[in-house]
């Protein structure tokens, strides 16, 4: 999968930008606040169709484009795959102040879930230690934004789970203030039982070969000191007390081979915390459990690392954890997903900086930004197009 042009028009602070991508490994240098950032954030919602940065849509439309009602921005890319030519486009309107999305592949009209997948990216930002030391629903996005550009059915079931859930704790409040029938309920459980149970068959899984690939990635970054684990802690109950390890399997540094549960078990074992917890809801006034409240956790030595660990580890930890998602893609789809790295060589010491390097292989596509180039090989810089930006201006340089 390769991403050979990018066109940008009134998106952050690109009133209109081009550029056509030649070789595998492209670097973008300038200062801070110049729009590197601005640039992967781009090509990472062409690709989900979702920001990792903005609140809301409307704060993509530069400002300069409300001088030409309608506000608009518009993003377009071509990337060539194994099979095709793929054209996408993503339009963003303001006519009456209410914000239109019109998102097209090869020129037909489709919606955000048909897009998802097109063109597959992992984005490493700075930021991304909160991915380790932040909240809950940070990490939770995290593996519904890589599980999703693998499968289509968990992006559908994703979208259907959050809508049931806002129905249902609607009507959950209302039973609360104003006492009813609790079989009303019952449509809305099932249908929240039929799409958490594939949400949680997806993490789960995909958590299980995370924690795998990471087995082999972490020590590499660390020296072979340490030894990261992935938990993925449910709230519905499980066998063990998270998933794929125990706190007592971890302490005696065991890795069982565990099967995912299917899923008609997991959604057995919903229903019947449905039932088990219908009075709990009520009082309550929401849904207490479901992939909505679960988490994921980072260990090392048995040692909680979204707790205790330090900012180096933590970053660490990050970086291993999205080196995992990248070969997690390419063994699932086939294809070599674009690696974005957001000013991250600045970030690391010379030991990670080369492993970070080396892990970029020539059949793989990368976009890095840095503000300069000392913190690449010359012959890193030898394999790429290098690139300037200034305010919102690129142009390519002399090699």
């Amino acid at each position: 999968m390769f991403l050979a042009h990018l066109s940008l028009t009134n998106l952050r602070n690109y009133v209109r930008s081009e550029m056509d991508f030649s070789t595998r490994i492209t670097v973008v240098r300038g200062a801070n606040a110049q729009g590197k950032t601005n640039l992967l954030e781009a090509i990472y919602y062409l690709a989900t169709a979702g920001s990792p940065r903005a609140r809301t849509d409307r704060e993509l439309i530069n400002w300069l484009a409300n001088d030409e009602p309608p506000p608009f921005a518009r993003l377009e890319g071509k990337i060539e795959g194994s099979d095709d030519l793929r054209e996408l486009s993503l339009v963003l309107l303001l006519p009456d102040d209410r914000l239109q999305k019109e998102i097209r592949v090869n020129g037909v009209k489709r919606r955000a879930a048909d897009l998802i997948g097109q063109l597959k990216v992992v984005l490493f930002m700075p930021e991304d230690i909160d991915l380790i030391a932040g909240s809950p629903d940070a990490r939770r996005r995290y593996l519904d934004s890589a599980i999703s550009q693998m499968d289509r059915e968990y992006t559908r079931s994703l979208y259907d789970y959050n809508r049931v859930l806002v129905q249902r704790n609607s009507l959950l409040r209302r039973l609360r203030d104003f006492p009813g029938d609790p079989g009303q309920l019952e449509f809305w459980d099932r249908r929240l039982a039929e799409h958490g149970s594939c949400l949680l068959a997806g993490r789960l899984a995909a958590v299980t070969e995370l924690n795998e690939l990471a087995q082999d990635i972490h020590p590499s970054l660390t020296g072979g000191q340490e030894r990261l684990h992935l938990l993925y802690r449910s709230s519905l109950p499980l066998d063990g007390e998270d998933w794929p390890l125990s706190y007592r399997q971890l302490s005696l540094d065991v890795t069982p081979g565990i099967d995912v549960p299917d899923r008609a078990s997991l959604k057995a074992a919903f229903d019947e915390q449905l039932l088990a917890r219908r009075r709990e809801e009520l009082e309550r006034g929401m849904s207490l459990f479901g992939p909505h409240r679960d988490d994921l956790r980072f260990l090392v030595g048995g040692v909680d690392m979204c707790t205790f660990g330090s900012r180096g580890q933590q970053r660490t930890i990050a970086i291993s954890i999205k080196l995992a998602e990248m070969q997690l893609i390419r063994s699932r789809s086939g294809v070599e997903p674009i690696l974005l790295l957001d000013d991250v060589m600045s970030e690391l010491d010379e030991e990670r900086r080369q492993y970070l390097m080396e892990a970029i292989h020539g059949d793989q596509q990368a976009i890095i930004t840095a503000t300069d180039l000392t913190s690449f090989t010359p012959a890193f810089l030898e394999q790429a197009d290098v690139w300037s930006i200034r305010e919102g201006t690129i142009e390519r340089l002399d090699p």
